[in-house]
C-alpha cells in the first residue's frame, strides 16, 4: 500500500490508524490487544507506517457504522492529529459497515478491514501463477459485494433530482450509475467464473502429483503453523533449499516440496505451507483450496509453533482450529517447538515446552533438535502401525498389494466383489485406507443385506 512518488521510485508509506473492537462473548484466541499488535504487524509487512491505534468494547457491533458514533468523533480527531490516510479495522467489516464508516469520516480517509489487508499482503507476496491466480479470486469475491461503495457519485447523478431512476412518458430507466454497477458486477462475476476453472485445472494437476507420489509409496510431510512460526527456516535447514525467509508475517506464500532423507535411510517429501493466522479471510480458505489439500493430503504434519512468542499457546490453538475446517486435524501431527535458542532461562524453558504435549523442540535457525525431530518423524511415518478393517474391492488391486506389502495381516477374507482384510497398516498409509475402513457392525449389515458375499 505505499505509493511512488512521480518523480522518482521510491516508496512513500502511507499512514495507518489502526481500531479494534472487543465483542463480549466473541470467541477469540488473542486478546483485543494482542490482535490489535499482530495487526500491526501486518500492517508494516504491507508497508504501511502504523501512527496510533485505539479500541472499543462492545455487546455486539452498531447496525450502521459497527462502533459507536462518540468512537467515531474521537478517531476522526486522532486521524486528522496522525495525518492518517487509512484506518483499518481488526475485525472483519460488512460493505454496509465500511461504507457508513467512510461516509462518517466524510471520505477523509479509506476505511478497510483486517481481511482487505491480508488480501493485500497475499497479493504483494505471491510469485507463481497459481498463488496469484488464487489472491486475484480471493480479492474479487470480497470486493463483488462492496462494488456499490465504488459507483456511489453515479447513483447520486442518476434520473431526474438525483434518484436512482427517472422516468419519460411515464417509463422507468436506470440511471448509468445503476447501469455501470451492473456492468460491473457481471464482469467481476465472469471473472471469478474464469479464475475457478483456472484454478480447477490446478488443483486437478495437483492431484494428479499426489497420485505419482503416493504411487512411488514416498510420504509427504506438510510444514503447517502460525505465520512467521519459522516453517520456511526450517525447510531449508532440512533439505538445503533457498525459500524466502524474513522476519515478517507471510514472507513466503507458495508451496515448496523438497525430498529429505530420514536417519535411518527412508526418504518422505517435505511441503512448505502458506501460514495461519487468527480471524483467516474464508475468501482465502476457499480460493487457496488446491494449495491446502497439500496439507490435507499429507502422511504426517509438523506443526512449527514459535515457543518464544508470548502468545504461542493460542497461535497453537488458532492453527488447531484451522486445521479442522480444511479436515486435516485427524493427520498424525508433531509439534515442533521452534526457536528455543532463543530462551536463555531454562527453568522457563522446561516450563514452556512442557505445556505441549509429546513435542519436539528445536532451533531451525542452528539445527538444535533437528536430527531428534528427524527420528521421531521417521518412527511416526514407518514404525508406527495402527490395527484396521477394511474392504477392499477388487478394482483397487493396487490398494489390496500396498496392504500386502508394507501391512500386517491378520487375517483375509475373499468376498465375490472385493477383499476384507483384518490388520495393521504404517501410519503413513491412514489416507490410503481410510476410505476402505469398515467397523464390523457395518460388515455383518453389509454381508445380511447382500452387498458383501463370500465366494465360496
Amino acid at each position: 500500500m505505499a505509493k511512488k512518488t512521480p518523480e522518482n521510485t521510491r516508496m512513500i508509506k502511507e499512514n495507518a490508524f489502526l481500531v479494534g473492537v472487543d465483542i463480549y462473548n466473541q470467541h477469540n484466541w488473542l486478546t483485543v490487544e494482542d490482535s490489535l499488535e499482530e495487526l500491526s504487524l501486518l500492517a508494516d509487512t504491507a508497508g504501511l507506517d502504523v501512527v496510533g491505534e485505539t479500541y472499543q468494547s462492545l455487546s455486539q457491533p452498531h447496525a450502521d457504522t459497527y462502533i459507536g458514533s462518540g468512537k467515531i468523533e474521537e478517531i476522526r480527531a486522532l486521524v486528522r492529529e496522525t495525518s492518517a490516510q487509512i484506518v483499518i479495522f481488526d475485525n472483519e467489516l460488512s460493505p454496509r459497515h465500511q461504507r457508513e464508516l467512510e461516509k462518517r469520516f466524510l471520505d477523509e480517509v479509506r476505511v478497510i478491514d483486517r481481511t482487505a489487508l491480508i488480501l493485500d499482503i497475499f497479493a504483494q507476496h505471491a510469485s507463481t501463477r497459481e498463488g496469484i491466480l488464487q489472491v486475484e479470486l480471493a480479492q474479487y469475491e470480497y470486493r463483488l459485494p462492496r462494488l456499490t461503495r465504488a459507483w456511489t457519485h453515479l447513483a447520486r447523478q442518476a434520473g431526474g433530482g438525483g434518484g436512482r431512476t427517472g422516468s419519460v412518458g411515464g417509463v422507468g430507466l436506470r440511471g448509468p450509475g445503476e447501469t455501470q454497477l451492473e456492468i460491473d458486477r457481471r464482469e467481476i462475476r465472469t471473472k471469478i467464473s474464469n479464475l475457478k476453472q483456472e484454478l480447477e485445472k490446478v488443483r486437478s494437476h495437483r492431484s494428479r502429483y499426489r497420485l505419482q507420489r503416493k504411487r512411488s509409496q514416498i510420504p509427504t510431510i506438510a510444514l503447517v503453523g502460525y505465520t512467521n512460526a519459522g516453517k520456511s527456516t526450517l525447510l531449508n535447514k532440512l533439505t538445503d533449499a533457498s525459500v524466502y525467509v524474513a522476519n515478517q508475517l507471510f514472507a513466503t506464500m507458495d508451496p515448496t516440496t523438497r525430498r529429505v532423507q530420514l536417519p535411518d535411510g527412508h526418504a518422505c517429501l517435505l511441503t512448505d505451507t502458506v501460514g495461519f493466522i487468527q480471524k483467516l479471510p474464508t475468501q482465502l480458505i476457499a480460493a487457496f483450496r488446491a494449495t491446502l489439500e497439500e496439507i490435507s493430503e499429507a502422511d504426517l504434519l509438523f506443526h512449527v509453533v514459535d515457543i518464544t512468542h508470548p502468545n504461542a499457546q493460542s497461535q497453537w490453538q488458532s492453527v488447531q482450529e484451522t486445521l479442522q475446517l480444511i479436515e486435516a486435524d485427524q493427520i498424525p501431527c508433531i509439534t515442533v517447538l521452534n526457536k528455543i535458542d532463543k530462551l536463555t532461562n531454562p527453568e522457563t524453558a522446561e516450563t514452556v515446552i512442557s505445556s505441549f504435549k509429546d513435542a519436539v523442540a528445536i532451533s531451525a535457525l542452528d539445527g538444535m533438535g533437528v536430527s531428534n525431530l528427524l527420528q521421531v518423524a521417521e518412527k511416526e511415518l514407518f514404525f508406527r502401525y495402527i490395527p484396521v478393517t477394511v474392504f477392499i474391492p477388487y478394482q483397487h488391486g493396487r490398494t489390496i498389494s500396498i496392504f500386502h506389502e508394507q501391512g500386517k495381516i491378520d487375517a483375509i477374507d475373499h468376498k465375490r466383489t472385493g477383499v476384507m482384510i483384518t490388520g495393521s497398516i504404517p501410519f503413513r498409509y491412514l489416507n490410503t485406507f481410510e476410505p476402505f475402513f469398515k467397523l464390523q457392525d457395518e460388515i455383518e449389515d453389509a454381508e445380511e443385506n447382500g452387498f458383501i458375499e463370500n465366494i465360496g
